[in-house]
């Protein structure tokens, strides 16, 4: 079987198992990705979560020896909920991000991703494979752009002519060589909305991202959050989507192609306040199968916090009150006492000083004084 066949082959297979998009790309060193992640690193860009080997990152053959072509696939999942629950006074709501929604999606594209490999394995016996989700050793977006499957935004996203950005990617690297697919023309233009619209300025230019600033990437981190990012958060709880949602490539897509991609409404876009007190056990069994809970419930429930003093929900003061005293994490007792003093009400005060004279820890306290000044700036001491 020559190249070419086996390639068709395995575009009619992909299409069979529900595989919406797929391209091949040369398996050569990607040279000028090289260069632009040691810029990133030497800029301090880089958000700690992905491989650190840049020459892993950029050259196929030291992953799998006679590499000779990389198969990218892309599924697309849906950008708009049915039915969404509307955040009211009392009953105030988070959200996390569309690529959060539905099953954990790096166990979607693992489950093609090993049908490909099976696939393979029965049509070239003897072939070297390996697959990758996110956060395998390449870069996705590269090898999605060199095998055709959309072009590099300047969000920093792979946007599909068919599915514009909204797309779940992965890869195979094999040893079998077949014909490569041609990369699309950047469509991105004099375009600069992604850039302009980002709510921390993380879009450094476009296609550049300083990972630092990004909300997506802050919504994932387990310390206190920094104080200009916090009014940033708004009701995020996991990832943003800011820079997907005003690209206009994007405007009236939404594709509901896969069942298991589909939101539950209530954990897409679930209750603040419940979210306070949950124990590791509610959460595994609430929020475990999707991919937005893969940090855990520390920084999903500071997010939480921080999005109730957003709204300014005065119900939540109690609770908030209670965390400030009783919770054991000092990140959780700080936020809450920080999101005391934004909301105010006739509780904050008392409850910040009494909190103060308890406190232990530094951290904690630096927050329970930045309540206090909260509170002193609208009049209340």
């Amino acid at each position: 079987m020559t190249g070419a066949q086996l390639k068709e082959e395995l575009i009619a297979y992909s299409k069979s198992i529900g595989i919406d998009k797929i391209g091949i790309a040369s398996a050569d060193v990607f040279t000028s990705l090289k260069t632009r992640l040691y810029e990133q690193q030497r800029l301090g860009y880089q958000s700690g979560f992905e491989e650190p080997d840049i020459e892993k990152r950029t050259t196929p053959a030291l992953l799998v020896s006679e590499a000779a072509s990389i198969i990218s696939i892309a599924l697309a999942y849906p950008s708009k909920m049915k039915n969404p629950p509307r955040s009211v006074k009392g009953q105030r709501r988070g959200i996390f991000c569309r690529a959060s929604w539905g099953k954990d999606y790096h166990h979607i594209l693992r489950e093609k991703l090993q049908l490909l490999e099976q696939f393979l394995k029965e049509k070239v016996p003897g072939i070297s494979i390996k697959s990758m989700v996110d956060t395998g050793e390449l870069s996705d977006r590269a090898v999605a752009e060199r095998a055709g499957i959309g072009w590099s935004g300047k969000n920093c996203s792979i946007i599909t002519p068919e599915f514009g950005s909204y797309v779940y990617l992965g890869e195979l690297v094999t040893s079998v060589s077949m014909p490569p697919d041609q990369p699309i023309t950047d469509q991105c233009g004099t375009c600069n909305k992604c850039v302009e619209v980002c709510p921390t300025g993380a879009l450094v230019q476009g296609g550049q991202l300083d990972s630092g600033k990004c909300i997506a990437f802050l919504t994932q981190t387990k310390d206190f959050l920094p104080d200009r990012y916090r009014e940033k958060l708004g009701n995020r709880l996991y990832g943003c989507d800011t820079c997907q949602t005003v690209c206009p490539k994007n405007k009236g897509i939404d594709f509901h192609l896969h069942d298991e991609m589909e939101p539950d409404p209530e954990l897409a876009k679930p209750l603040l306040e419940p979210m306070l007190f949950m124990s590791n056990r509610e959460f595994k069994d609430s929020f475990g199968h999707v991919s937005g809970s893969w940090r855990g419930k520390k920084p999903i429930q500071r997010n939480a916090i921080i999005a109730l003093a957003h709204y300014k929900e005065e119900s939540a003061v109690p609770k908030l009150i209670r965390l400030m005293n009783e919770d054991p994490r000092p990140v959780i007792r700080g936020t809450a006492a920080w999101a005391i003093g934004k909301i105010g009400g006739p509780l904050s005060l008392q409850s910040l000083n009494i909190a103060k004279e308890q406190e232990k820890d530094g951290n904690v306290l630096v927050e329970i004084d930045k309540g206090l000044q909260m509170l002193e700036n609208h009049g209340i001491s």
